[in-house]
């Protein structure tokens, strides 16, 4: 068990000390480009109190064991340090401990199935086959723009029965609503005005898509989620309209930053490129070493529901948790040269990127055959594709970590 027992400071809040050098230096936007000397040194600080009511844990097995401690609860806006929310709330399945969140994922669960998501393959591959040919007749590809957002989110659109045309719209909201999910640190994790409108924009986009569904269902996930019964249990419109702003928010912009984060990887070590060039059946292998090496989440959080220790921390009731899953990732304790860019790392442990335990990310098997195919098709599609100079730039989250451009510039095509 974890927690908390007083700290050095807040982030620079009126009546609270500036934040400590470690934690400061990981929220410095000046750092986004490299975070990882930064959850280096938090990590050899594990357990860490930088203020009271926040414990932070980066080694792995620390990492591994609390992520599966039925202590920690997932009820996050229970805890003290929650950020206020502006504009409606949805409570999704993320957010809900056992027995509740076991009944509810179970409804959900059918839809991402290994078959059904296997099934989609040939679907996927056309899809991004389709972005690549665009990007060859323009001569360039813009990463994140040309591929990385619109293939994820052509197939959860495709899933959940959202009309395409309204992709602009829901991927501005998507962008806006990403900046709530970072971890309460200074200014990180506040819901800003924009985020708040854009929670609304989602919730009363799906309510109208919800009654439609309701009066006319059709071969899509949303008219699946309202006719699922288990025992039972459905899930209510609420319920419904939660797992939806989830899937097209936290869900979409995973995979995204996964895309971009594994290109430009890629990029970067052109002898690793070489190599899934030369045999794309590694594409599996290289999303897995993406996925350890610059995880598209960074963090996640959890709250301490009983009194307990890690080390020489104390921990209270109500403590926030900060799990820093990229820190975990790089862990030399249990990855040899754990900084090093290996697509083919000899029998590497599990990777904590989607999280452990009763809170395992549904959508990790989607999301590998997404980033999977698009690797497959960029090592042997271009010519030659090389980073333009000066061409990457990342967005501004801290948790969700992803480049917001991402310039590529390439000979050509191979035919076929």
């Amino acid at each position: 068990m974890v927690g908390t027992a007083g700290g050095n400071g807040d982030s620079a809040q009126p009546g609270r000390p500036p934040l400590p050098g470690e934690i400061a230096d990981l929220t410095d936007p000046g750092n986004r480009e490299d975070p990882y000397p930064s959850l280096e040194k938090l990590r050899r600080r594990s357990p860490y109190t930088p203020f009271d009511g926040l414990l932070v844990v980066g080694r792995h097995n620390q990492c591994s064991a609390l992520l599966r401690d039925q202590t920690m609860s997932a009820a996050r806006d229970r805890a003290p340090l929650s950020p206020t929310p502006r504009g409606p709330r949805t409570r999704n399945f993320l957010h809900l401990d056992p027995p509740d969140h076991t009944r509810y994922r179970r409804l959900v669960t059918g839809a991402f199935t290994r078959r059904k998501v296997d099934g989609m393959a040939p679907w996927i591959r056309e899809i991004a086959t389709d972005l690549f040919r665009a990007a060859a007749e323009a001569g360039t590809l813009e990463v994140i723009d040309d591929l990385a957002y619109p293939l994820p989110l052509r197939v959860i659109c495709e899933l959940l029965g959202v009309p395409f045309e309204d992709r602009q719209l829901l991927q501005d909201w998507s962008s806006e609503l990403a900046t709530a999910l970072d971890p309460p640190l200074g200014t990180t994790g506040r819901m800003t005005p924009e985020a708040g409108r854009a929670r609304a924009g989602f919730v009363h986009y799906f309510r109208r898509l919800i009654e439609e569904r309701r009066s006319a269902p059709r071969q899509d996930l949303i008219s699946h989620l309202l006719q699922v019964e288990e025992d039972g249990h459905r899930l209510d419109d609420d319920d419904v309209l939660a797992t939806c702003v989830l899937l097209l928010n936290a869900g979409h912009e995973t995979t995204v930053n996964l895309i971009g984060n594994a290109i430009l990887a890629l990029l970067r070590h052109p002898g690793q490129l070489d190599r899934l060039r030369a045999d794309t059946t590694l594409a599996p292998a290289v999303v897995e070493e993406v996925l350890r090496y610059d995880a598209p989440v960074q963090m996640t959080t959890r709250v301490a529901r009983r009194h307990g220790t890690l080390g020489d921390a104390e921990v209270r009731p109500g403590d926030t948790v900060l799990f820093l899953l990229g820190a975990a990732n790089r862990d030399p304790d249990v990855y040899r040269d754990p900084d090093r860019f290996d697509i083919e790392r000899p029998s590497p442990p599990a990777h904590l990127a989607f999280s452990a335990g009763a809170h395992f990310c549904l959508g990790a098997g989607l999301a590998r055959l997404e980033v999977a195919i698009a690797l497959e098709l960029f090592s042997t599609f271009l010519i030659r594709p090389r980073l333009r100079d000066d061409g990457v730039s990342y967005k501004r989250n801290l948790n969700l970590r992803g480049p917001s451009r991402l310039l590529v510039d390439f000979d050509g095509v191979h035919a076929g």
